[in-house]
């Protein structure tokens, strides 16, 4: 069953696909027949009623910096759509919730992650709903609050309700005099309310990105950090490794998996340190190449076989 898809995402040019996941979810499309086609969030218009964007025929391949072809732009009502991957990247901004407004305005067109679900569970307030799961955590801007929390926990870790890709993720030891001038510096830069929490020392043993497929356990990869640096993230230098699931980690998805199911949340990724749970990510999951570097399963082709079943 060929299906006509287009993908909604950052400029193709600028993707490095050793480990994007997007790319890896194109590459499997394009190998099981399915159309091609490609456009960034800028180019969607809204108008009388339907929904259309500049999009271009799009052929894929597994050669960096000769990854991509485009064919000519055409406005395209976007319901002739089978599928949209909406795989732009945060910042989860007004921007990016415009496009899951857009989206929703399909009826036909199978959107993945689906747009409602995506605008509603941003990473770090969705996963508050599994409150028992996680680390100690606070989300405010009221300093009071903030030095309460530290006083109890000691050692915390500050980071933007809305940030992206381990971005201004600082831990403040219970001795930082940093402390103040931190909290000056995010109340000027950061309009959100921000996550503190404790800190967990197992994350120099690595953060693992936990990979679901429409609900079910589909692979993991451990992202251990750089020497010298708090963040795992692969973008920030974290190194990938093979791993296992615990007991915790399979009750963990297991607790998951019907909510994002219902939710229409078909590829998510999410993270555990040391049993921990921080984050749901629903935007732009990450991790998949990297799972299948390392002998693990082809996440890609899992997803392609959920969203052909749905489209059925």
């Amino acid at each position: 069953m060929a299906l006509k898809v287009a993908v909604q995402m950052d400029p193709i040019e600028r993707i490095k696909i050793a480990g994007d996941s997007t790319f890896a979810l194109l590459l499997e499309a394009q190998s099981r027949g399915h159309s091609l086609s490609y456009y960034t969030p800028d180019k969607l218009s809204l108008s009388e009623g339907k929904l259309y964007a500049s999009v271009n025929a799009l052929e894929v391949r597994d050669r960096a910096g000769d990854h991509f072809t485009l064919g000519e732009a055409k406005r395209t009502d976007l319901s002739s759509f089978d599928v949209i991957l909406l795989r732009q990247d945060p910042p989860f901004d007004m921007h990016y919730i415009t496009t899951t407004h857009l989206l929703e305005k399909l009826t036909g067109t199978l959107v993945v992650n689906n747009a409602r679900s995506v605008r509603n569970a941003p990473e770090k307030m969705f996963v508050m709903e599994f409150g028992d799961l996680m680390p100690p955590t606070l989300i405010t801007r009221d300093l009071e609050e903030i030095k309460a929390f530290r006083a109890k926990h000691k050692d915390i870790v500050m980071k933007p309700l809305y940030g992206k890709g381990g971005e201004s993720v600082f831990r403040i030891a219970p001795d930082d005099l940093n402390f103040g001038s931190l909290f000056d510096l995010f109340s000027v830069t950061f309009r959100e309310a921000w996550v503190v929490q404790k800190f967990l020392p197992e994350v120099k043993d690595g953060d693992k990105r936990i990979i679901l497929v429409d609900g079910e356990f589909a692979g993991a990869v451990n992202r251990v950090p750089a020497e010298g640096d708090l963040r795992s993230n692969m973008v920030r230098g974290g190194s990938p490794k093979k791993t296992d699931l615990s007991p915790r980690e399979r009750e963990i998805c297991d607790r998951l998996g019907p909510e994002l199911k219902k939710r229409g949340l078909l590829f998510t990724g999410i993270d555990v340190i040391g049993g921990w749970l921080t984050e749901i990510n629903v935007t732009s999951p990450t991790g998949i190449r990297a799972i299948k570097n390392l002998g693990g399963p082809d996440v890609a082709a899992m997803i392609w076989d959920a969203i052909e079943k749905k489209r059925k």
